[in-house]
């Protein structure tokens, strides 16, 4: 059977003295004690409270049973030896101890209240519920042992007298919110939506200007297919709470129940209209509105939706312009929808305002390095670092800012930097070292460009850019050409109908003389080609003159030069009508 948590309050009891016995009829019949037996048990209880205090439970245990060995009906050490029974779990030892106590003295509060317990603990409902029984004998007045009567009832489905009980708390305390709470539990289980209701409509006439109620009420009829009563309790409560110039926060969140009782009546228009309502109230925590937010992102492939989620994240930073996390998230709503260049500025303020949080550096400097906007990357990374020093990717970030504005010691410096921070993540690191191959080829150092190009492949053999790279410069200093050429096959596997990785391999080809191979790379390569570029062009000159095709070789070389084609070779091959290096 499942267990419930029942209302139980214990209190340890340090006991001072033997406790008097009952008169009552029911108690145990007492052993008359000599006066020597008498002193003797009061120094042997005084000295077992004494260990137990000081956690030597082992003797403690010893001496109270000194005790009961004198005198069997001492009551005070058979509930402060149970007490030590359950403090290692063992309530099956403990229950006897307490079923004598409460023999003895039968209108002690914390002896019946160890011995719920110890019911509970046993999952004994039946005895449980005559414990209850016996304090609310001994205390009828207090609210707590009917509550826990009531949830023994409730276990055993005996939901009728359960409520017969809350009745009776209620004669004693009045309504309250935990007696609502209760009984609505009983009734939603026996399918009484209206009785649980009824409870809800009483303290909304009870405390008109209480919002929970209201809320409470359309949750009830909500999550029970009741939406346009749901509707109806929380617009009463607009109206009510909207002549209280001191519920804001109030106001506020009936606006927002609003929104998700027409959200899931489908009526997105409707919720929309309500959530702007409340995203405008500044009473209403940031995090609640966030999280609202987020629930859009799955569905931002609605137009109607995104639309909404940007004007919602707007109004976030209109209601909260001094909060951080309101243009981060706006920003973040804006890269979601692809408006990247809409997203930086309010990135920036977001910064301004924090700029403690990394995640809002590092998606503004992405947005930079994808606009080509180097300089920018630089000073916003940069910037970045003066905070975050130990990001690996944020150096690896400045450190191609740099690389792609030609400052490639300096990009060396942020590419080391990222390297010697980074150990786990594979793929920056791969990331790195291939960059940093690219900048040792650009101010010519080739052993320490292979150097980093290996080290690259070591992480990931299948970095596609960091093949064909490798590849085209090992081909333009003709060396390892069938080790270029492998590389360069590879990442037009990797990546095919690349033009650029084509035409190096169509060049690779070329420089191994494979001529009628190079002729079909190549013009896969034009075929793919979307920037008219003029190096393949002139490649696929190249390659026509070897194939006998001078014509046609002439033809792509003029073709070349009109696109920008600068090579140094280049007029020297038009003027001449040949191939020339």
């Amino acid at each position: 059977m499942k267990k419930t948590a029942f209302i139980i309050l214990l209190v340890g009891m340090c006991t001072t003295a033997v406790a008097q016995k009952s008169s009552n009829g029911d108690a145990a019949p007492l052993k008359q004690l000599s006066a020597a037996d008498s002193s003797r048990v009061k120094e042997l209880f005084f000295s077992a409270i004494r260990q137990k205090t000081i956690d030597n439970t082992k003797l403690a245990t010893e001496l109270f049973g000194q005790v009961l060995a004198i005198d069997p009906n001492n009551d005070a050490s058979l509930y402060e030896l149970a007490n030590l029974e359950k403090a290692q779990n063992n309530y099956q030892a403990a229950a006897p101890l307490l079923e004598k106590a409460t023999t003895v003295s039968p209108d002690n509060e914390w002896y019946w209240l160890a011995l719920a317990d110890n019911y509970e603990k046993a999952n004994d409902l039946v005895k449980l519920q005559s414990a209850f029984d016996q304090l609310i004998r001994i205390n009828p007045d207090k609210p707590g042992y009917y509550f826990g009567k009531a949830s023994v009832y409730s276990v055993q489905r005996k939901y009728d007298e359960a409520i017969k009980l809350y009745d009776k708390v209620e004669s004693i305390t009045g309504p309250t919110d935990e007696l609502q709470a209760n009984r609505q539990k009983i009734y939603l289980i026996q399918g009484k939506v209206d009785k649980a209701s009824d409870g809800l409509e009483k303290m909304i006439a009870a405390h008109p200007n209480e919002a929970r109620y209201y809320l409470m009420l359309a949750e009830l009829y909500n999550s029970n297919g009741l939406n346009d009563k749901a509707i109806e309790v929380l617009n009463k409560g607009v109206t009510a709470l909207d002549k209280d110039k001191n519920t804001g926060l109030s106001y506020g969140l009936l606006h927002m129940a609003l929104a998700d009782v027409y959200k899931d009546k489908k009526d997105l228009v409707a919720s929309f209209n309500e959530r702007k309502i409340a995203f405008a109230n500044p009473d209403i925590d940031i995090e609640q509105k966030v999280r609202v937010i987020q629930e859009y992102v799955p569905q931002l492939t609605n137009p109607t939706l995104k639309t909404q989620v940007l004007e919602l994240s707007r109004i976030l930073t209109v209601t909260h312009p001094n909060s951080d996390k309101a243009f981060a998230i706006y920003g973040d709503m804006l890269v979601q929808t692809e408006q990247f260049r809409e997203a930086k500025p309010v990135y920036k303020k977001s910064i301004e305002l924090n700029p403690q949080s990394y995640q809002v550096h590092e998606q503004l400097v992405r947005i930079e390095m994808a606009e080509s906007d180097f300089a920018g990357a630089i000073k916003d990374g940069e910037n970045a670092l003066s905070y975050f020093p130990n990001q690996a990717w944020m150096n690896y970030l400045v450190g191609i800012a740099w690389q792609q504005s030609k400052n490639y010691n300096k990009a060396l410096g942020y590419l080391k930097n990222a390297v010697g921070l980074e150990a786990a993540d594979k793929d920056l690191l791969s990331q790195c070292y291939s960059a940093m191959g690219d900048c040792y080829h650009s101010i010519s150092d080739n052993k320490s460009s292979d150097e980093a190009y290996e080290k690259a492949l070591s992480y990931n053999p299948d970095n596609a850019f960091t093949l064909n790279n490798y590849a085209y410069y090992l081909s333009l200093r003709n060396e390892q050409l069938d080790k270029a050429a492998a590389m360069s096959k590879h990442s037009t596997e990797l990546q095919p109908n690349s033009a650029s990785f084509e035409d190096t391999y169509a060049w690779i080809l070329f420089r191994q003389k494979k001529y009628t191979e190079a002729k079909v790379w190549i013009e896969r390569s034009l075929a793919h080609d979307k920037t008219d570029s003029a190096v393949k062009t002139e490649h696929y000159g190249d390659i026509l003159f070897f194939t006998g095709d001078s014509s046609g070789a002439l033809q792509n070389w003029e073709k070349a030069k009109k696109q920008g084609g600068a090579s140094p070779a280049l007029e020297k091959k038009i003027n001449e009508k040949k191939y020339s290096e």
